[in-house]
């Protein structure tokens, strides 16, 4: 370790670079700009990754159930092409995650089929490209094993306990890996091109990719010295992971140089958006439970020590202090976060509006009557079947009715014929239904919308695993690794490598030494001219209401978002330091405040509180639907990502003392 001490007080290099595009494979890349930032870092000759991110749960359980991905395969093909162009040209390896959206190998198959299509271009005649494929699904012995064993549990405190039925009805079992089959992967093929992953944490493949560079540069470094660096190199790929969402204005994707000692450099990729310290700060808010402390595989992350340093170029920061803990050093065992989803029955629906403000006023009256009017048709089916409704537009209660209000009625049952028998019974009662004052009698409901009255939609999904499982020693590791690994005829995590393209000459990889050699003519023909740093994208910049009311009129971002399946966080970020320290002293945002807000009870809050890096505050609650917990997605979701849940607490009041109070924290 002398050495690394003696180069961090010279003021050391990079032990790398990371290019991230866009924060989610399938979105759409800009090929030029990411072009531009990987010529300027492969330049300097120092080891460059394009990584990122191609999986989440945000968008509901409907993948892992069906087996469908996050964007059409057509977007996958696109994207990679780009990717696998700018690998080419800038012999840089390429590392995503997640393939597909929920990780499963069937996706990591897919993905690699992708890639093995678009290798067949001319253009890369005579070269091949070597692919490694990472999988983690998890087979359903294995996991009925463990909970039998005691050795499951829920992830966070609104995720019901494991049964076996949720294990047999699960269509397939993922497991949130970490940055350990990565390194042991890198470190046994240290000239691969592509790494395809399944489910993965979403920092692991950043993470992984710094931790090989440094066991490259020290390869004498001790287990002890990588798990101190390591809480860096996660927050940096926590940060990655989303592209440019840690800048302002909001870019597509990111760009950071990662330091031996932990410390990371963060900007964006759009010359028109900077980071600034709040802007990096704020992303350990985005869709966590809390912002300082992460849990993730095999131990926690801790961020209440962070530090966030604006660099002299304006746009980028310099982030230190972040620490990992790895649950080892306390004597528990490793945990995986396992996903599974399962189908619950089919749905049908149907919509349309309501005009006459005699029966808005009485919607709810009605919607009962209709409820049993399809319960009186449907005796048959013995109650076993779920219908209700959506209703947009409503002011309930109010003494002058909305001019129109949209309804979404939503059937479930065991099959389709039935969903949609007692859908179109509800339709009708919806229609035909009288009510005290009508005089509307040719129909009470504007239907028909795009030419169709009952509307299909197949099988409806539902999460029912999202537990943490515990794993013997040396199963969070590829069984090639030279690490100590449980002898087990089928490992948890698998890997091939394989050869893709129409040659003979494999790629070379500029993270080994000298390959940087015979690239110089595909930088010189790449522009690195930024252009007018003063332009926004359109954007306005609002400062605080002159004559604040809201906790809205004095926040610079207020937001919701999912923190996982079962739970909804919010994050509001305010202007200015004295405005944070009024809000802090005038105490607006305690816990009976916030309940009230939120319409939920105080004991139902997971956590709450201020974050002054992001100069902030935060609360997360249990997903609700129709007042009971749930998981996103499923019968009657209405909002999968959580990002409409926040109106509550905008709306919150100033209390007078805001006012008047001078903020003791300043």
């Amino acid at each position: 370790m002398e050495a690394i001490t003696e180069s961090k007080a010279a003021g050391t290099s990079p032990i790398c670079y990371i290019v991230t595009p866009v924060g989610m494979l399938g979105y759409g890349l800009d090929e030029d700009s990411t072009a531009r930032e990987l010529a300027t870092a492969v330049s300097t000759g120092i080891p460059t990754a394009l990584i990122l991110d191609s999986g989440s749960t945000d968008s509901g359980p409907g993948k892992l159930a069906f087996g469908s991905m996050t964007c059409p395969r057509s977007a996958y093909v696109k994207d990679l092409a780009k990717l696998l162009a700018l690998v080419y040209r800038f012999h840089v390896p390429l590392i995503f995650s997640s393939a597909g959206g929920d990780g499963t190998d069937e996706h990591v198959g897919e993905m690699c089929q992708i890639l093995e299509e678009v290798a067949a271009d001319e253009r890369y005649h005579g070269h091949r490209f070597k692919i490694i494929s990472i999988f983690s699904s998890i087979d359903k012995a294995t996991v009925s094993s463990r909970l039998k064993e005691g050795r499951i549990t829920g992830c966070g405190p609104c995720v019901p306990p494991l049964s076996e039925d949720d294990i047999n009805s699960s269509r397939r079992i993922v497991g949130q890996i970490g940055p350990e089959p990565f390194v042991d992967t890198m470190e046994a093929n240290p000239d691969f091109n592509v790494i395809v992953a399944g489910r993965a944490y979403d920092p692991a493949p950043y993470a992984a990719y710094a931790m090989f560079q440094l066991r490259r540069r020290f390869p004498n470094i001790s287990p002890e010295d990588i798990d101190k660096r390591v809480g860096g190199f996660l927050h940096m790929g926590k940060i990655l992971e989303c592209g440019g969402l840690c800048s302002t204005p909001k870019s597509s994707g990111a760009v950071s140089a990662t330091y031996e000692d932990g410390r990371f450099d963060v900007w964006p990729i759009d010359p028109a958006s900077r980071c600034t310290p709040i802007s990096v700060a704020a992303h350990a808010l985005y869709e966590n439970t809390r912002p300082d402390i992460l849990r993730g595989p095999g131990g926690v992350l801790y961020l209440d020590q962070s530090k966030y340093e604006q660099l002299e170029d304006g746009r980028s920061v310099r982030v230190s202090g972040s620490n990992f803990r790895p649950l080892k050093n306390d004597g528990a065992p490793y945990q995986l976060k396992l996903e599974a989803a399962r189908t619950i029955g089919y749905r049908t629906m149907f919509l349309g509006t309501v005009k006459d403000s005699i029966l808005i006023r009485q919607i709810d009256t009605l919607l009962a009557r209709v409820k049993k009017y399809a319960q009186q048709q449907h005796p048959e089916a013995g109650g076993m079947w779920q219908l209700d409704f959506h209703v947009y537009g409503s002011q309930r209660d109010a003494a002058n009715a909305p001019a129109e209000i949209f309804i979404v009625a939503e059937a479930l049952a065991q099959n389709q014929q039935l969903a949609t028998s007692i859908a179109s019974k509800a339709r009708i009662a919806m229609i035909h239904g009288s009510y005290p004052g009508q005089k509307a009698t040719a129909g009470n409901f504007g239907f028909g919308i795009g030419g169709l009255t009952e509307i299909e939609l197949g099988e409806c999904a539902q999460f029912c695993i999202y537990h943490l499982m515990e794993l013997d020693l040396g199963e969070e590791r590829l069984p090639a690794s030279t690490c100590e690994v449980s002898n087990k005829v089928t490992p948890l995590i698998r890997s091939n490598v394989s050869f893709i393209g129409n040659g003979q000459d494999t790629l070379p990889n500029n993270g080994l030494k000298g390959s940087i050699e015979g690239i110089q003519t595909q930088l010189a023909g790449t522009s690195l001219k930024h252009t007018d740093k003063n332009e926004t994208n359109g954007q306005i910049f609002q400062g605080p209401a002159s004559s604040p009311g809201t906790l809205s009129d004095v926040s610079e971002i207020l937001r919701s978002k999912n923190a996982g399946p079962y739970e909804i966080t919010i994050d509001i970020l305010f202007f200015t330091r004295e405005i944070y320290g009024r809000i802090q002293d005038c105490d607006v945002v305690s816990a009976e405040n916030v309940s009230q807000a939120l319409n939920i009870d105080q004991k139902d809050i997971i956590w709450m509180g201020f974050f002054e890096p992001a100069l902030a505050f935060k609360v997360t609650i249990p997903r609700f639907r129709n007042g009971k917990m749930t998981s996103a997605g499923s019968f009657m979701e209405d909002d999968v990502h959580g990002s409409q849940q926040h109106t509550g607490i905008a709306r919150m009041k100033l209390p007078k003392n805001y006012f008047s109070t001078k903020a003791s924290s300043l």
